[in-house]
């Protein structure tokens, strides 16, 4: 059982919003990746002809800047979510049980 900041299990929406949010992240990543890859890499291919040398470093310098924004992108958008998960775990103000008490 993973720890949530509080006691007691995942709700079945709780981990419905997890698996929404996990894909989410995922798909927003490779979208970008792709974007980046295309900027680096095959936009410059396919609107110039250069040498092979270029062309095989543009083609890793896209495949690994890609690489690292996928990574980047899914680790920021599941750290924005844990933080929100975070804060509505947490009560309003301190001492108070509930937020709307």
């Amino acid at each position: 059982m993973t720890d949530t900041g509080y006691a007691g299990r995942r709700s079945a929406a709780e981990r419905d919003a997890i698996t929404i949010e996990i894909g989410y992240a995922l798909v927003s990543g490779v979208v970008v990746a792709l974007a980046v890859f295309g900027a680096v890499s095959a936009g410059p291919l396919l609107a110039f002809d250069p040498p092979r040398a270029v062309a095989s470093a543009l083609m890793a310098a896209g495949l690994a800047l890609a690489a690292v924004v996928f990574v980047v992108r899914v680790a920021t958008v599941l750290w924005r979510f844990h933080d929100r998960a975070q804060a509505a775990a947490q009560p309003s103000q301190p001492g108070r049980t509930r937020p709307d008490s």
